[in-house]
């Protein structure tokens, strides 16, 4: 892979610059904060002030409440190693740690969990807050800390948070992190104590950002305005079985038993898991609306063709107009709410992926397995994952853990990782465990089965900084679903007008959007982290998943006695037959309730397949035919599970075997699926300007690799972008298009014929890395099988004046993106093609969450870094994501990538996005950076002697 190009400073490139960089950035925030330091509190800050909350890492120091002596060893990258003589001394150890370098971040997101960032942040997030407040994560937390974890989880919890409060002791915000002095300039905000419930509620926000279809469902509803059933199911083609190859392919479920077996494969023994009700779900994909156009209008501001659609209609499934334009404006103000929600650890739901894979004993150079992870999650600085290892100096009933591997900042244990037994990874299932219901109310209360059922209520105070308080009303089902629509003064006022058919409640005072999430109820997830870390063995591990609920992840499995492995563990809601949970559901009828849970020990795993491998990419988990419960209707499409099935059995034929190395270089595979699909034909269209004829030229002979110095990448994939554009984007209702576009197109709900001087401008709404399309996996299954249909009425485009073309056919519209690509790329990189490249476009920027995304401009300058020139792209192994509605920089990425050898653990490798410092000037603020987007893997030492060979700080916390 070629060397990428890093940023040192703001927004200039430069590798050899980052230290030099560091150090003008310091000095820029230094002379700024003296000068605002001097005007405000009469006193100058220094350097030394800056540096005030860089962690103690040598010597020792007292931490009253351990029982006995603690080391902690850092290598070269400022990764700890913890050792202690007893559980609760480890994690108390932890919990102190992890506080010294990233103690504003866990405070960050806390605040988040429990809808209190207005309290940090000033007014600027009530309405985050009141929405958080709404879906109650803290309660949950607090219900699941109080009734649900085991003794032990809570011990844990508690040692971790002691650990928290002992570094914070005697602290002043300053001491802690520069974001604090940052704060101080306009409010008063002092941190609190860390609580065990704080660390339960992350799970919550994790959750959230994993949650499965819920913007799907909302999308296909929005979808009806403009569009009829057929067109959305155009949109939403099936999953290609045949093709892209399930999770799991051997084994099957027991109509006898009532739980998915393993048939003629080594190994059926794991735990069985507990609830639910037997059933069987739906296969089929509902869709809503009636029939519709998708033929264009003209389009203005730069952008091209719009959309004369004019269809609205009732919902396939749930019995109410989806397609009308109260309902329609009701959702869409819905995505806007979580458009604006800060991310936890995804991009708000969308465009999730990750890699994770295990190679089989048989097929490795070592002889043991080899297992790769690497989660695509929204990059964050610092990264969402903190690197660490917790030993127990003699692992024995009191002192239970020897692990290392990836967690969060604000929780304890190791989350991926390996123990000296086993390895596991893991990749989002997507199943759906998340509904939407349409609630007709009245008065105080909702119709249920009949009946006026009233609300459960409850009253938050949001107390503000620099403000006043603010105090909401929270309502609630008699199920505890949360109804979010109060949320939004426009989601009440449209909820009155919503158009209904028949067979629905009068409107009455109008209809609410609720919510059923299986994270909203106590689980025992928490217990599972730490009954993984420890697990020996496969009935062990599926003892821990068991007690995974939520999210529900994709589980992969290695160990030391040569056995690998995969389970689907979490809690996937039972629906009625009929109801498959891909639009919003009527909440008056009771049979669009949920029946129970997929029992555990009947969802699909696998264990030692003949096959000698396990790939899971977010495709889909099993085969419908083969499986009797519906696990969600909006899988990955499989493009990129396929592509690391094929590099595998690449190397394996013949009797290949694959090393660590192999592993590594798989992760950064740049192919492009589509563009191995469209680009023969692209090369047969004569597009009659020699520039563009030029620009064409450069996919002649490119092996569809999007390296970062690609100028064949880059011009195709803004082919690709205006493709898409043109075929579908501009067909799409505004509350799917990138906010910024607008278009002149017919009014929604209008009848007779078309009449351009009736035409609307209709701006879109949506944030752009969260508009459609945005290219993934699932436009290329839609194109792949429009490939087919050349003359079908996607490809149909308006002319725009006498400057672009119109199209009636696939060749034409191909012809026309061709042309834009090429005028598009050289406003961005020059006319010149041989100063084009993919890296140019695909930038990655990473931003401090808070103040350096909304903070002043010297304090964004100061906490941000890059930019990054990156290869890689969407739906692809490397996945660097973009979305093609939005523009071309990096939204997603592989959050960290490792590389288990259970054959030498030593020999194992890993690399962060960032570094293990959320310290701004630290040198371990961005010091792995480099080298993850270069490609490397930095060396993960775990015995005992690998661990005191690398470490380059030893600090001992004495009791």
């Amino acid at each position: 892979m070629p060397p990428n190009t890093t940023a040192s400073t703001g927004q200039q490139p430069g590798k050899s610059g980052r230290r030099k960089g560091r150090k003008a950035r310091l000095f820029v925030l230094v002379l700024v904060l003296a000068l605002i330091g001097g005007v405000a509190y009469g006193s100058y800050w220094s350097v030394s002030t800056v540096r005030a909350s860089f962690p103690q890492t040598k010597g020792s120091l007292t931490l009253k409440g351990l029982s006995g002596p603690v080391e902690v060893k850092r290598d070269n990258y400022g990764i700890p190693q913890i050792y202690a003589s007893s559980d609760a001394d480890l994690f108390m150890a932890q919990g102190y740690v992890q506080a010294q370098d990233r103690f504003y971040e866990m405070d960050v997101r806390r605040h988040m969990a429990s809808g209190r960032l207005s309290e940090m942040f000033g007014k600027s997030q009530v309405d985050n807050d009141e929405f958080l407040r709404t879906l109650g994560w803290d309660r949950v937390a607090k219900q699941e800390y109080d009734t649900k974890l085991s003794a032990t989880t809570k011990k844990y919890l508690q040692a971790y948070a002691k650990g928290v409060n002992s570094y914070l002791q005697g602290k002043d915000g300053k001491d802690i992190s520069l974001e604090y002095a940052a704060l101080g300039f306009t409010n008063d905000y002092k941190p609190q104590q860390w609580t065990p419930v704080d660390s339960v509620s992350w799970l919550k926000a994790m959750a959230w950002d994993l949650r499965g279809n819920m913007q799907d469902e909302i999308d296909r509803a929005l979808l009806t305005s403009r569009l009829g059933p057929k067109q959305i199911a155009d949109l939403y083609p099936e999953y290609p079985y045949s093709r892209n190859k399930a999770i799991v392919q051997e084994g099957q479920y027991s109509e006898l038993t009532g739980a998915f077996e393993q048939g003629g494969t080594n190994g059926t023994s794991g735990a069985n898991g507990t609830s639910g009700t037997n059933g069987t779900g739906g296969t089929s994909t509902g869709t809503a609306g009636t029939a519709g156009t998708a033929s264009g209008g003209s389009g203005t501001s730069g952008t091209a063709s719009g959309t004369s659609g004019t269809a609205s209609g009732s919902s396939g499934t749930s019995g109410t107009a989806s397609g009308t334009a109260g309902l329609d404006s009701q959702l869409g103000g819905l995505t806007q709410v979580l458009d604006d929600l800060p991310p936890a650890v995804g991009v708000n739901g969308d465009g999730i992926g990750s890699n994770s894979w295990v190679v089989g004993g048989k097929h490795t150079i070592s002889g043991k397995p080899l297992l790769a992870n690497d989660p695509h999650l929204s990059p964050s600085l610092p990264s969402v994952w903190y690197q660490m290892g917790l030993h127990c100096r003699s692992v024995s009933s009191t002192c239970q853990y020897d692990v290392s591997g990836y967690t969060f900042a604000g929780m304890p244990g190791v989350i991926i990782g390996h123990n000296q037994n086993i390895a596991w990874g893991m990749t989002n299932s997507g199943a759906d465990v998340t509904d939407l219901y349409l609630e007709k109310i009245t008065g105080d209360g909702y119709l249920y089965d009949g009946k006026i059922k009233p609300f459960k209520t409850r009253e938050e105070t949001i107390k503000v900084a620099g403000g006043e308080p603010k105090k909401i009303v929270v309502r609630q089902t008699e199920d505890g679903m949360p109804l979010l629509s109060d949320r939004d003064e426009e989601l009440v006022k449209v909820g009155k007008k919503a158009t209904v058919d028949t067979a629905a409640p009068d409107r009455g005072d109008g209809y609410g959007v609720a919510l059923r999430w299986t994270a909203l109820q106590p689980g025992t997830t928490m217990d599972a982290v730490f009954v993984m870390d420890k697990a020996k063995n496969w009935t062990d591990f599926r003892k821990a998943a068991a007690q995974f609920e939520v999210p529900s992840q994709n589980l992969i499995y290695a160990d030391t006695e040569n056995n690998i492995g995969y389970t689907l563990p979490g809690r996937i809601p039972l629906r009625e037959e009929s109801d498959d949970g891909s639009i919003p559901a009527p909440g008056w009828d009771p049979k669009y309730r949920w029946s129970g849970y997929i029992p555990q020990d009947a969802l699909p795993y696998e264990y030692n397949p003949d096959r000698g491998y396990i790939v899971t990419a977010n495709q889909a988990v099993i085969d419908p035919d083969k499986y009797p419960y519906t696990l969600t209707t909006d899988w990955g499409y499989g493009a990129r599970s396929q592509r690391i099935t094929d590099l595998i059995q690449s190397k394996i034929k013949d009797g290949g075997k694959i090393s660590t190395d192999d592993m590594r270089q798989m992760q950064l595979d740049n192919s492009s699926e589509i563009a191995r699909l469209l680009v023969p034909t692209l090369l047969k269209i004569d597009p009659e300007n020699k520039d563009v004829r030029e620009a064409q030229k450069l996919l002649e002979g490119w092996d569809y690799t999007q390296d970062a110095d690609s100028a064949a990448a880059a011009y195709f994939n803004a082919v690709w972008r205006n493709i898409l554009k043109l075929a579908f984007g501009n067909k799409l209702p505004k509350e799917l298009r990138p906010k910024g576009q607008c278009l002149w197109v017919e009014p929604v709900n209008t009848t007779g014929p078309a009449d351009e001087a009736e035409k609307v401008r209709e701006c879109g709404q949506r944030d752009p890395d969260q508009a459609q399309p945005d290219g993934g996996d699932r436009w290329f299954e839609v194109v792949r099988k429009l490939m087919n249909q050349p003359d079908s009425d996607w490809w149909k485009t308006p002319k725009v004046g006498n400057i672009r073309p119109g199209a009636v056919n696939r060749d034409q519209l191909f012809k026309r993106a061709m042309i834009d690509a090429r005028w598009e790329l050289t406003a961005k990189l020059g006319k010149d093609i041989d100063s084009w490249s993919w890296g140019r476009l695909h930038r990655l920027f990473l931003k401090n969450q808070t103040l350096g995304t909304s903070g002043p401009g010297f304090i964004q300058y100061a906490l941000n870094r890059g930019p990054w020139k990156l290869g890689g792209g969407e739906a692809t192994v490397n996945a660097t994501g973009w979305n093609a509605a939005g523009g071309y920089g990096v939204v997603w990425v592989p959050s960290m990538r490792m590389v288990v050898n259970l054959g030498d653990l030593d020999k194992s490798k890993w690399i962060n996005l960032t570094g293990a410092s959320g310290h701004a000037y630290s040198a371990h603020y961005v010091d792995q950076t480099d080298k993850w987007a270069d490609g490397e893997l930095l060396p993960w030492s775990f015995s005992d002697q690998a661990v005191e060979k690398s470490t380059a700080d030893k600090l001992v916390l004495k009791p």
